[in-house]
């Protein structure tokens, strides 16, 4: 089913919304709001304010594009100027993020992947440096300034329309069921006993339950569950670290780096995956090049499916987070994990033992893999990936290298709503269940401004990802084999 059908019923959606895209301009340019569409325009009053109190210095964007290396970071946020150096080892997100952004404009982004701005502005404040100069414009001259007005625009009307707004009965309903599979398998075994038939049966339950974690972690660690992040980041530590066993710090560091630079390589964590694959246009072409030959990425396509497909969880992804809270001392995220074995230990250890239970663990995670790996990879692996020296907006970025997966039931269900991926990209701390009312917005955006907002079905979707193995494949082949 496309989204157009789908979408049909969301009519009085969209044309509720013209009424705040619609609406006039004042003598300096900005949207009048309403509702919660007013925390951008309270943030840029509050700067005035500081303005007022202190003389700021004024910078052009050539001398705060000086200011991008891991010892000397400025950035802009709604034109302020701030210098991040000594803040960024101190940043819940990682300093990668903050790295990442230095001498660039971060207004959208900074927006995008925080829930309180007014929490935020505490830490904020102290970093102010200066302002942008008068004739500069407010964001780098090679973006499309209209184009980040407009997305500015609709997010001010997505607030105004309460899609920020979580429905606690959908979270509390989704981690139920969660609940209720762990504990199901639990009393299978305790009923019927630990034959073949019965470890396999709650290997599936299991399963599933380990996945839908997955899924609801990534809610909290978004804070799309509460309004207080707090219990954002406590339930995070339950669903991944106690329900997963996997390190809360190590994936948020590491999803936020993909999250503020998607598809950019090599800062985008998930697609810096060499040298076991090579992905898109420009890391082939380098390995190529440089006649690095680590495996035969000519047909790295079969090495998705034989060793990417059942071992991204158990072992990679294991792995990494057990290496991070080990050398970064994650003590917290060491002892949640740890209940994570305990419990399994108290649990399934009386009829499997210790070494059976650990193999049922890596039983479950061996199934889990492949689920997770189509979703990590089905939205990004085969869309555009690009180097930091194209720099677009923020809306352009996640557009590009971002597709959706149609909607269906089992599909909101099967990927946690990641077949949503683009909506998700633009509003990270928007609750997934509001992702279909916004979808017809974000597309007619995209079509005013001539950018392609790509749905696939689900099946279309795993066999881009192999596509794109091959394509990069061949242009390693290409590049290495040139005389």
């Amino acid at each position: 089913m496309k989204l157009d059908d789908k979408h049909a019923g969301n009519e009085s959606l969209v044309g509720k919304s013209q009424q705040y895209l619609g609406e006039k301009h004042g003598a300096n340019e900005k949207p009048v709001t309403n509702g919660r569409g007013e925390d951008s325009v309270k943030e840029e009053s509050n700067g005035k304010c500081d303005t007022a109190r202190k003389s700021l210095n004024r910078y052009s964007w050539q001398e705060i594009q000086r200011h991008n290396q891991k010892d000397d970071q400025w950035l802009v946020i709604h034109r302020k100027v701030y210098d991040v150096t000594g803040w960024a080892k101190r940043h819940p997100g990682g300093h990668r993020v903050l790295n990442h952004y230095a001498g660039e404009d971060a207004t959208d982004v900074f927006r995008a992947m925080h829930l309180k701005l007014d929490t935020v502005k505490l830490y904020l404040n102290p970093l102010l440096i200066g302002e942008l100069a008068p004739e500069e414009p407010s964001q780098e001259r090679n973006k499309n300034s209209q184009l980040v007005e407009d997305f500015q625009e609709l997010r001010r009307t997505l607030e105004a329309m309460n899609m920020f707004k979580a429905n606690w009965v959908f979270f509390f309903l989704h981690l139920a069921h969660i609940l209720i599979l762990e504990t199901l398998a639990w009393l299978i075994v305790w009923h019927f006993g630990n034959g073949w038939l019965v470890t396999i049966f709650i290997s599936f339950l299991l399963t599933i339950s380990q996945m839908q974690s997955a899924f609801l972690q990534h809610d909290a660690g978004h804070c799309s569950m509460f309004t207080n992040p707090k219990w954002n980041h406590l339930m995070q530590k339950f669903l991944m670290s106690h329900l997963k066993g996997l390190s809360t710090k190590w994936w948020n560091h590491e999803h936020f780096q993909h999250h503020v630079k998607t598809n950019i390589y090599p800062k985008d964590p998930d697609i810096n995956v060499g040298p076991l694959f090579l992905v898109g246009d420009i890391q082939p072409v380098k390995y190529g090049k440089k006649k690095i030959k680590y495996i035969d990425y000519e047909k790295q396509h079969l090495y998705f499916y034989l060793v990417m497909m059942p071992l991204f969880g158990p072992l990679l992804v294991n792995l990494k987070s057990m290496r991070s809270m080990y050398i970064r001392r994650f003590w917290e995220d060491i002892a949640w994990v740890s209940s994570f074995y305990i419990r399994h230990f108290i649990m399934l250890g009386p009829f499997y033992g210790i070494f059976g239970t650990i193999l049922l663990i890596f039983m479950v995670k061996f199934l889990e893999s492949p689920w997770m790996t189509y979703i990590v990879q089905m939205s990004h692996i085969p869309m555009k990936m690009s180097t930091e020296e194209e720099k677009k907006d923020w809306f352009s970025t996640q557009v590009l290298a971002t597709c959706n997966i149609e909607q269906s039931f089992f599909n909101d269900w099967f990927t946690g709503h990641q077949n949503f991926q683009i909506e998700h990209h633009l509003f990270p701390t928007m609750p997934r269940h509001n992702y279909h009312k916004v979808a017809p917005l974000v597309r007619s955006l995209c079509a005013k401004h001539g950018l392609l907002y790509v749905t696939k079905p689900p099946l279309e979707a795993f066999g881009d990802i192999v596509r794109a193995l091959k394509k990069s494949a061949a242009l390693w082949r290409d590049a290495y084999y040139e005389t």
